[in-house]
């Protein structure tokens, strides 16, 4: 017999005032609805352990997605023009992009854009047309058009070594892979951290360890509760001064091991140190740790930690939180 749903275990930091402001009159709503629909809302569905999926990672989840930004135009010199290569959907625009990556033996993509018009009453006698183009810097794509009028979808592909940004920290830099395919809002957002150059107040503030839930390849353990602890750091992606926009619930691959992903909509973030199938599709998972740099998240979950309580649910809270920058990088062993 299953045991009662385990708490939600990631919660934005009390601190947050404008969230908790949110967050509170989330609750009175819900509770005028139903107490116990809240309750089913704040909790997972069971605590019994489900069967692992297929085997799969991230970057195999990426490649099954096909996604873009609605409202925006790339520019940048065409490869494949839209004038003749009309196509169903934005999901096979985006298809038509990754066949001109040599995947998987790396090199070079002959296109890391697609632009697509797929609104029938703006796009008229543009409906279907695929644009395929090669930007300068994938990482800095030259953007001609952004907002709700724009009749445009466009979304980026990136080639071996390409879409690698770097969590630099005075323990290390995690190199994280970013996956456009399935997060192209999220991805969008690191694009224009790296533009701003700065991320100041950008930190880790809770670290929590495997304990003795999962083995060291972030297995769970059979008959093992599901924490705490969590087997995660969390932290903000928020720049001090500049306005955060909440970003909306994208494709939702299981939380892996060095999977990154958003808690909500954001700006609090988490990193997975376990295989937390438990989870299912809650959180939008827009990156992966690359495995070499696990060493450096397993290195701060052992940092001094207080334990708080935070709705209801027991966390470890860095004594000294853990500030990064995000710097663009690559690597030679992502894939």
């Amino acid at each position: 017999m299953a045991g009662p749903p385990p708490n939600l275990p990631l919660t934005r930091r009390p601190s947050d005032a404008r969230r908790r402001g949110r967050l509170l009159l989330f609750l009175i709503v819900l509770v005028a609805v139903s107490a116990a629909a809240a309750l089913a809302y704040l909790s997972f569905p069971s605590a019994a352990p489900t069967p692992p999926p297929a085997a799969s990672s991230t970057v195999q989840a990426d490649a099954n997605c096909c996604r873009g930004v609605e409202g925006l135009e790339l520019w940048g010199p065409a490869v494949k023009w839209g004038s003749n290569h009309r196509l169903p959907s934005a999901a096979a625009c985006c298809a038509s992009c990754k066949a001109m990556c040599p995947h998987p033996e790396g090199g070079a993509c002959r296109c890391d854009s697609w632009v697509f018009c797929g609104d029938e009453r703006r796009c008229k006698d543009r409906l279907g047309e695929c644009w395929l183009k090669k930007q300068k810097d994938v990482m800095a794509p030259a953007v001609i058009a952004r907002g709700e009028d724009v009749m445009w979808t466009s979304g980026l592909v990136f080639g071996k070594g390409e879409g690698i940004v770097g969590l630099e920290t005075n323990l290390g830099t995690l190199h994280i892979q970013l996956l456009p395919g399935c997060a192209p809002r999220s991805v969008d957002y690191f694009v224009e951290l790296l533009g701003l150059r700065n991320c100041a107040g950008c930190r880790f503030y809770r670290a929590e360890g495997r304990g003795n839930v999962w083995d060291t390849k972030g297995d769970h353990e059979k008959n093992a509760a599901f924490g705490p602890p969590y087997a995660l750091l969390q932290g903000t992606l928020e720049v001090d001064g500049v306005p955060f926009k909440d970003i909306a619930r994208e494709a939702c691959p299981s939380v892996k091991r060095g999977s990154i992903a958003w808690v909500g909509s954001g700006p609090e973030f988490l990193i997975s140190l376990a295989n937390h199938e438990e989870w299912k599709d809650a959180y939008t998972v827009f990156g992966h740790v690359l495995p070499e740099d696990m060493a450096i998240a397993e290195e701060m979950a052992l940092l001094p930690a207080s334990t708080d309580v935070w709705s209801n649910v027991t966390v470890k809270v860095l004594r000294d939180p853990v500030y990064f920058k995000v710097k663009r990088s690559s690597h030679a062993s992502s894939a």
